[in-house]
């Protein structure tokens, strides 16, 4: 399995265009030792020539990270179509969505989406029809909240899947565009979901928000060879401090990366893969690359995702 990490900050991207933070200030000014990421986006190929591909939310900086990555353009003069197949929703957050507007040109594909998400997408948000203009229309696929989902690359009767997608809930919560009405309809366990993508026996685990309100990531963590996980905010007081928000890192849903019952110490001691830390905020001083907060992340033993960045499972 191919992975690459197409954007790697959190929504608003880096810098953030209405943000005069310590960061996006210095990154502006050439003072920051660190570099520009777009929104969130991860893209990956099941198939050994890398001819198919799959897409780990949708930003809203997708047409710009399609466009700079070759292998997800038309690849001869008589194709009209992107080697893209696929979209898997891990929430219904506008960060996770928004790029779906982006592939409506008359592209058929699958979007793989808990039951509650393609409700609040198809009811809350009537724009997302657009996608039934292709021919056929775009086919949304439901995904459990816990289960196990085989993906195919043809439709040879008989053939095993390319891969295996496991799903799980992360403990998060639903959009505030949500209306109350329809959240009380729809079940807790699928406002966000972590997935494990199987093959031959490798596993990438993908959670780019984590809410830390359960520890069923532990496990996934534990277990696979490549792990991409919420990296969002350093402290739980972040954008508290910056009067930027009066809610917390954990009340937005993201668990932070520091302190006793942070991310970096909560993390499984017996992890077998690389740790890479994705979805990182602008206000995030492991940014700057010569900060102590920086410098704690590594000698922890993670990574810290950039645009562009490539692994081989």
């Amino acid at each position: 399995m191919r992975i690459k990490v197409l954007g790697s900050a959190a929504g608003g991207g880096f810098p953030q265009w209405n943000c005069a933070c310590v960061n996006c200030r210095r990154l502006r000014e050439g003072s920051l030792r660190g570099r520009a990421r777009a929104q969130t986006q991860i893209a990956f190929a099941p198939d050994p020539d890398a001819k198919v591909w799959f897409l780990v939310s949708a930003s809203p900086d997708l047409r710009a990270q399609i466009v700079a990555t070759p292998q997800l353009a038309p690849q001869s003069q008589s194709e009209t179509h992107s080697p893209i197949a696929g979209v898997f929703l891990p929430s219904a957050d506008v960060d996770s969505v928004m790029g779906l507007l982006h592939l409506r040109e008359f592209q058929s594909f699958f979007v793989f989406a808990a039951a509650a998400v393609q409700r609040i997408l198809k009811k809350e948000s009537k724009i997302f029809g657009v996608l039934d203009r292709a021919d056929p229309p775009v086919q949304w696929q439901v995904i459990s909240s816990r289960g196990r989902l085989g993906c195919h690359l043809s439709e040879s009767p008989g053939e095993a899947p390319a891969f295996v997608c496991v799903t799980f809930p992360l403990g998060g919560s639903y959009p505030d565009y949500v209306s109350e009405e329809l959240q009380r309809t729809l079940s807790p366990d699928e406002a966000a979901l972590g997935f494990v993508f199987e093959q031959k026996g490798k596993s990438v685990f993908v959670a780019p928000s984590l809410s830390g309100r359960n520890s069923e990531w532990t496990k996934a963590a534990a277990a696979s060879d490549l792990v991409l996980i919420d990296g969002t905010f350093w402290s739980d007081d972040e954008l508290v401090k910056t009067g930027r928000s009066k809610k917390t890192a954990r009340e937005i849903g993201h668990l932070p990366l520091s302190g006793t019952d942070g991310l970096l110490e909560q993390f499984p001691r017996n992890a077998k893969g690389r740790k890479v830390l994705i979805h990182i905020n602008n206000t995030n001083p492991i940014l700057d690359e010569e900060s102590p907060e920086h410098r704690a992340t590594l000698d922890a033993g993670f990574e810290i995702a950039y645009d562009g960045m490539e692994f081989e499972l």
